[in-house]
């Protein structure tokens, strides 16, 4: 299940067809597993199509497939999104209360966690979920089918410069966007276009894994950052949809004002990271890379010696 192209794979397009297998499998094996409690199930198949979703916008301008293939792993995973965003809820409310431990009573906000863990056990026991689990697996075990022969039009660093290059210059203008007109759409975009960004780091590390992985340490700490920020425009939406339900208005009042507080926080230290990340213009980053790239492709172990 390793989620990095091969030296030893005789082609990018063997590395493809390999990483996206190795995904497929997991997800089968994950989707079967009796033992797995099924928030944890979907969070993890859901995970799967994500990382296949971020390897093919790697090959993008090479893989003709990538249209098709990258609408069938999206929905696949939509599909279930609404089990895994009711256990977002929770998570993002214990972290919100976590980070502001020593201002808040947390007694008083626990009509809101109440609320949020029935939801999130109305739609782990939802009739339907086992069906659309059915239906998930099915369209893996096709989607396995036709990744045994995905085809690419360009080889060596060819297939995947064009697909480096174009996700990273998108997270980098909308990075400067969200800065320019910080709207919690502008920084949700954000996030997404780093995060792919993210996969195109771990899936390229053994390239210069000393260099690389730590760049792909950072853009994941960055991709978590801006996730946390979207989670809580979530929460605040959510109960702001339905205050009654979650306490009364001087309690949301506040729950709401500490989310946006919270939010400010992230997308602070978030910037900052990320102008790092971002330094480099595309074509720069494109032409070090692929100089690692070569350099990762003729390496060769000088012989050995005996000291006598």
């Amino acid at each position: 299940m390793a989620y990095h192209f091969r030296r030893k794979d005789a082609s990018v397009q063997e590395s493809l067809r390999h990483v996206a297998i190795s995904q497929i499998d997991a997800a089968l094996e994950e989707t079967d597993d009796p033992t797995m409690e099924v928030h944890e199930k979907v969070h993890q198949v859901r995970k799967r199509c994500k990382k296949v979703r971020g390897l093919i916008r790697l090959v993008r301008p090479e893989f003709d497939d990538y249209k098709h293939e990258n609408k069938v792993f999206r929905d696949a995973a939509r599909t279930l999104s609404v089990v895994r965003d009711a256990e977002t809820l929770v998570e993002t409310y214990d972290a919100l209360m976590d980070a502001y431990a020593d201002r808040v009573e947390r007694v008083r906000f626990a009509n809101v966690r109440r609320q949020l863990t029935l939801r999130k056990k109305e739609a782990a026991t939802d009739s339907s979920l086992n069906d659309k689990l059915v239906n998930f697996r099915e369209s893996m075990s096709e989607a396995r089918k036709r990744a045994k022969k995905w085809p690419l039009d360009a080889d060596g660093f060819e297939a995947v410069a064009g697909g480096l290059a174009k996700t990273y210059e998108r997270a980098r203008k909308a990075m400067l966007k969200a800065e320019d007109k910080p709207a919690e759409q502008n920084v949700h975009e954000w996030r997404k276009r780093s995060k792919y960004h993210w996969y195109h780091a771990r899936l390229l590390r053994e390239i210069w894994p000393e260099l690389i992985g730590p760049h792909r340490d950072e853009t994941h700490r960055l991709s978590d950052l801006l996730g946390e920020h979207h989670d809580l425009a979530v929460l605040r939406s959510t109960v702001a949809a339905e205050p009654e339900a979650f306490g009364e208005a001087g309690m949301v009042r506040t729950l709401t004002q500490l989310a946006e507080q919270r939010q400010a926080e992230l997308a602070a230290d978030g910037f900052t990271l990320g102008h790092r990340i971002f330094a480099e213009s595309p074509k720069a980053l494109c032409k070090r890379w692929e100089a690692y790239w070569r350099e990762w492709q003729t390496e060769r172990r000088l012989p050995g010696f005996v000291i006598v």
